[in-house]
């Protein structure tokens, strides 16, 4: 890997979140390179998805590198061609001199990742509850120390309504409209919480189980919807990549302090601008 830029994306990106938190379905990886050398500015480009009007904008912004939180490639591919649009944009890619790397399951589990920024969302501040892995802490192997773990599990120090816990959440994700489902009907805009589930993205599998008061998540199915209202928990849905896009930010300081490290300067990496897309957005809207 000759290319200094994506060199440098992909260690500090494993240094953000190491891909060994991945869980072991996830394709992180950098997922597609280019053998263009592409020439002008040194621009990393962020997105929650790389659609055709992601690319577009890469294109007109001159980027090197696209950081897409989710893979582009999930499964094995038997062709490779412009008929299908996310093949066509990967193609674009490599013929443009833009590198693709996805970080998604690593960028949940990894602690003060996206899962601990939408606990944080709603807590007043860290001392108003205590945050812990839903699932078994990952260890590292060079110092034996927890790095992160899959899913949150948020116990506040007081219970509150569930009407305070709905607007904190619209209000951290900038949403006007959110899902709930209330395992009482009759009561429920009176009840009190004090226990939240977390999984960023599509959560069903992950929550179902969960000894929580509520399950906070992007989407689950209906089934996973009923199961889990019928056994007594509150549900709130908020879509499923509103529930990471607002970290594209975060990420985007974290990344530009790594590449602005002595280390890649020695290397010859110059000035380095990491932008977030402003054409990446949910694909459903609320009509």
């Amino acid at each position: 890997m000759s290319n200094i830029i994506l060199k440098s994306v992909c260690k500090s990106m494993e240094r953000i979140a190491p891909l060994r938190l991945a869980e072991k379905w996830d394709n992180v990886r950098l997922g597609q390179q280019s053998p263009v050398q592409r020439q002008g500015p040194t621009r990393v480009l962020l997105t929650i998805d790389l659609t055709q009007s992601v690319l577009a904008e890469s294109l007109a912004k001159e980027t090197s590198v696209i950081v897409a939180y989710h893979p582009t490639i999930f499964k094995a591919l038997k062709s490779f061609t412009l008929s299908n649009p996310l093949q066509a944009s990967l193609l674009q890619c490599a013929a443009n001199g833009i590198s693709v790397y996805s970080p998604h399951t690593a960028l949940d589990s990894v602690w003060g990742g996206i899962n601990d920024w939408l606990a944080e969302g709603f807590m007043k501040s860290k001392d108003d509850g205590e945050i812990r892995a839903l699932l078994g802490e990952k260890i590292s192997p060079a110092s034996g120390e927890s790095e992160g773990a899959e899913g949150r599990l948020v116990t506040l120090k007081e219970p509150i309504p569930i009407v305070v816990l709905e607007n904190r959440i619209k209000s951290h994700l900038k949403l006007s409209q959110i899902q709930v489902g209330y395992p009482d009907r009759e009561k429920a805009r009176s009840s009190t919480v004090r226990s939240i589930a977390i999984c960023a993205g599509s959560g069903g599998s992950m929550l179902l189980g969960t000894d929580a008061d509520v399950y906070f998540t992007g989407e689950m199915s209906h089934h996973e919807v009923l199961a889990a209202v019928g056994a007594g928990k509150h549900v709130i849905l908020c879509g499923h990549t509103n529930t990471e896009r607002g970290y594209l930010p975060i990420l985007a300081s974290k990344l530009l302090r790594e590449l602005r490290a002595n280390e890649f300067r020695d290397q010859g990496l110059g000035e380095v601008e990491v932008i977030v897309s402003q054409n990446d957005g949910h694909p459903l809207q609320f009509v």
